[in-house]
């Protein structure tokens, strides 16, 4: 595997385990399950159907669609959900995917990431194009659950110290409600 290749996927793991997930934990922390369940209207998503919708994205292209899993996803049911699972069960559903996300990327070869096309959600695509979509998928979606996070608490989540002029990382800080 050649060294750009290599340094894609190690930075795709990183923006997926150790950026997206501790900001969406963040969020988590601060909600109630009911908020967890909150939509604007009826044809807004809620961040409890954001994660489910994460989650099945993530399982559907990478699991199944670059490692070779059954595909038994239906995608509409994510979105249809209202029975307001717990926050900890979502989130822990969603850290499990991740986990074997991060397996498949891990194992990736050089062979399997440059060759051959793979066909996901009826769409041709290569094993870095559907890399790709998953990370900038979680990306935009973590805006969202960040931003309805923002809206429900009337708060900053701290994702950032910058006690010492610029901005560094903070996700696994204590939230001021553990102090």
């Amino acid at each position: 595997m050649d060294e750009i290749t290599r340094e894609f996927l190690t930075v795709a793991r990183k923006y997926l385990r150790e950026d997206y997930l501790p900001k969406i934990e963040r969020c988590l922390e601060r909600l109630t399950d009911e908020q967890v369940w909150w939509r604007a209207h009826e044809t807004s998503n809620s961040i409890g159907n954001l994660l489910l919708h994460l989650e099945g994205n993530a399982r559907q292209w990478i699991l199944c669609g670059v490692g070779g899993a059954r595909d038994a996803r239906v995608r509409q049911r994510e979105f249809d959900e209202r029975a307001q699972l717990p926050r900890a069960v979502l989130v822990e559903k969603l850290r499990a995917t991740l986990d074997e996300v991060d397996g498949v990327l891990a194992s990736l070869t050089a062979r399997e990431f440059d060759g051959g096309r793979r066909s996901i959600q009826g769409n041709d695509v290569s094993v870095l194009e559907a890399v790709f979509h998953v990370v900038e998928h979680f990306s935009m979606h973590t805006g969202q659950i960040i931003l309805l996070t923002k809206t429900l608490t009337a708060s900053d989540l701290a994702f950032y110290d910058t006690s010492g002029g610029d901005p560094r990382p903070d996700w696994r800080r204590a939230t001021p409600d553990d102090d």
